[in-house]
Order: structure tokens, then C-alpha cells, then sequence
């Protein structure tokens, strides 16, 4: 993965609500931000939410929000809710 430079990277806190689990949408999320370069994690919630941070280059980070819109072809997302926070250096991506 190549240097960022610091005015590039964002931080995003998504949270997907919809058919999100046993859809494997964790999985998708880390092979889709594991393409892009980012840095986070994904978990799915006691509620039936998936929640993940993406962060990153901006560019990159918007892409994998994006595709959080639609997950896998098995999901049905209902909903995107996402929030700006400051980066924290996270640089690999994992399933929590």
C-alpha cells in the first residue's frame, strides 16, 4: 500500500441496516476495502446493523461507502448512515 498524505485521509463511520447478516457482507466489505487500501474494521451489531469504519485516502473511502449502499447480491440494504470522524491511523482492515 503507498504513503498517504495526511490532508488525504478521511475517516468514515458507516452503519448498514437492512438484511446485512448471514448475507456475507463482512467478508465483501473486507475483500471491497482490502481492494481500495483502507484502513478500519467491520462487526455486525447485537440489533442486525452492520457497522464499519473506512479511512483512508478520500477518494477511496467514498467508493467503499458507496458500495455499502448496495453490499453483496444477497443483501437488501435499507439504509446508510455515516458520519465524518478524525483519522486515527488505521492502515490495515480486518472483521471484528
Amino acid at each position: 500500500m503507498g504513503e498517504w498524505s495526511p490532508g488525504s485521509v478521511v475517516r468514515r463511520h458507516v452503519f448498514v441496516s437492512g438484511r446485512v447478516q448471514g448475507v456475507f457482507f463482512r467478508q465483501e466489505t473486507l475483500r471491497v476495502a482490502t481492494r481500495e487500501g483502507l484502513g478500519g474494521w467491520v462487526r455486525n451489531l447485537p440489533d442486525g446493523r452492520v457497522e464499519a469504519v473506512f479511512e483512508g485516502p478520500a477518494d477511496a473511502v467514498a467508493r467503499a461507502e458507496r458500495w455499502c449502499h448496495r453490499g453483496p447480491p444477497w443483501a437488501s440494504v435499507d439504509a446508510v448512515v455515516a458520519s465524518e470522524e478524525p483519522p486515527a491511523g488505521e492502515r490495515r482492515f480486518r472483521v471484528r
